[in-house]
């Protein structure tokens, strides 16, 4: 067991893990912030991302043993209890969504993309989608989200 020390959501944590133990089973299993889903375990879907250091990352291709030291945030640290992030709300408002499945990560990846490019394009929005894989909205209503939250 190796001791690893990290901040998730603003909450300091210091637990003993596996070496082996993913990022994403220690924020799932050995936290129990389960809106980091696990999809494909190769970094492909994207479901897994979170922010570490605030930079985006796949979540399933870390070890928990990487992440010492540094400050993460889930899905669930985007807003505080009761509360929705504007690109929460225009996700909800523009209904892009609907497994859910694949929403944490297309936030957190949105939520990074918005912090990097003060108004990205429709193609800087779809570029950064191609690495979020969504099975159900076909992503119109996805862009259009980010879309209006570049503009505000």
């Amino acid at each position: 067991m190796i001791p690893v020390a990290v901040s998730v959501n603003g909450r300091h944590y210091r637990e003993e893990v596996e070496p082996r133990l993913l990022l994403s089973d220690f924020l799932r299993h050995g936290l129990g912030l389960t809106g980091t889903h696990v999809g494909c375990e190769h970094g492909v879907c994207g479901a897994c991302t979170v922010r570490l250091d605030g930079v985006a990352v796949r979540s399933c291709l870390l070890l928990a043993v990487q992440a010492q030291g540094c400050e993460i945030v889930t899905v669930e640290g985007l807003a505080g209890v009761g509360e929705l992030t504007p690109l929460q709300e225009a996700f909800r408002r523009h209904h892009a969504l609907q497994c859910g499945f694949c929403t944490p990560g297309i936030l957190i990846a949105a939520e990074d993309l918005l912090a990097r490019v003060e108004r990205p394009t429709r193609a800087e929005i779809v570029d950064m989608l191609s690495g979020q894989l969504c099975r159900c909205t076909g992503y119109t209503a996805i862009v259009d989200a980010i879309a209006e939250v570049a503009r505000s």
